[in-house]
């Protein structure tokens, strides 16, 4: 027995002992997307923070491809030392392993949850000079023409794609899907009028509706946004249940010492709750979340099965 408390204490000491040591060395914040979206941005924003206060550097990796399974593989395979921490969209985490079989990880399973960074809602989008003037003028044409109307998005998976699809389901309607590698070329496309319609991050499109090249129809939060707040939302435009936010976090490999994580954790959230990190954020139509890992479980298991159903209701499949 006495042994037994011995090597208790001792494993506690160590543990802590590593927790006070760690960063030793670089540590390396794996993107799964290419340079400049959101996700991105969240990862660029916090490294320099996490560098000055911790002394040590954190450098961004992106390793993008197949819908950010690449990336997250990736980390998934890294040691469990607090080296290697993956900062993700919601697509990695809760969509993508619903439309890809055999996939190299399980979301639920094999990683340890950080904390959700910030949220976003969606915004549905059209070109500047659209005859669609509002969501009613939508979905009449999508009515009176089923499987014409165009939508993009950055890519199949996305939750662009997965939320013109709810809203597909919700309205009884359909269209075609064009999907983009990446948000910048459907952007490039909603504004040259070569598709009809979007559902964007509002953070990556608000510049592009406040300067006119893109009008705003409505979003898809429960409330509007305050960077937007003369557009409705879609529940104001009689279009119920496509409440989404899109949302980046951060998890690191399964098994990580739990001193390790949650000094991770209190550094992380003091990066961004940093006044001008949060400034940054806000003022593009992001909301700050940065939750407990307990709560990041809790969300992510009601996301991961929001959008299982959606995926199945619609039987969406990656081509």
């Amino acid at each position: 027995m006495k042994k037994t408390l011995a090597a208790l204490c001792l494993g506690l000491v160590a543990l802590a002992a590593q927790a006070q040591g760690w960063p030793e060395k670089t540590v390396t914040l794996v993107v799964p997307f290419p340079p400049a979206g959101s996700t991105d941005q969240v990862a660029r924003a916090v490294g320099p923070l996490l560098t000055n206060a911790l002394k040590q550097s954190f450098l961004v990796d992106n390793k993008p491809g197949a819908t950010g399974t690449i990336g997250a593989t990736f980390v998934k395979r890294a040691p469990a030392d607090g080296y290697t921490f993956l900062v993700s969209s919601l697509g990695p985490l809760a969509i993508t392993p619903h439309l890809i079989k055999g996939m190299q990880y399980d979301p639920l399973k094999d990683f340890d949850l950080i904390t959700v960074a910030v949220q976003s809602p969606n915004v549905l989008i059209v070109p500047a000079n659209s005859p669609y003037k509002s969501v009613a003028d939508v979905i009449a044409y999508l009515r009176a023409n089923p499987g014409k109307m165009t939508f993009a998005s950055a890519g199949h998976g996305t939750s662009d794609h997965l939320t013109a699809e709810l809203f597909w389901q919700q309205t009884g309607t359909s269209a075609i899907h064009v999907p983009y590698k990446g948000g910048a070329p459907a952007h490039a496309d909603i504004m040259g009028g070569q598709v009809d319609a979007s559902f964007q991050n509002i953070n990556a499109v608000v510049q592009y509706i406040k300067g006119g090249k893109m009008r705003a129809l409505a979003i898809t939060s429960a409330a509007r946004s305050p960077v937007l707040p003369d557009v409705p939302t879609l529940a104001e435009a009689g279009v119920k249940n496509v409440e989404v936010t899109s949302w980046q976090a951060i998890v690191a490999p399964k098994g990580l010492p739990p001193a390790v994580r949650e000094k991770a954790h209190a550094a992380f959230a003091q990066a961004l709750n940093d006044p001008k990190v949060r400034d940054q954020f806000v003022s593009i139509g992001f909301e700050m979340v940065v939750n407990t890992p307990a709560q990041f479980a809790q969300f992510q298991r009601q996301e991961y099965a929001k959008w299982k159903s959606v995926i199945e209701t619609g039987k969406i499949t990656i081509d």
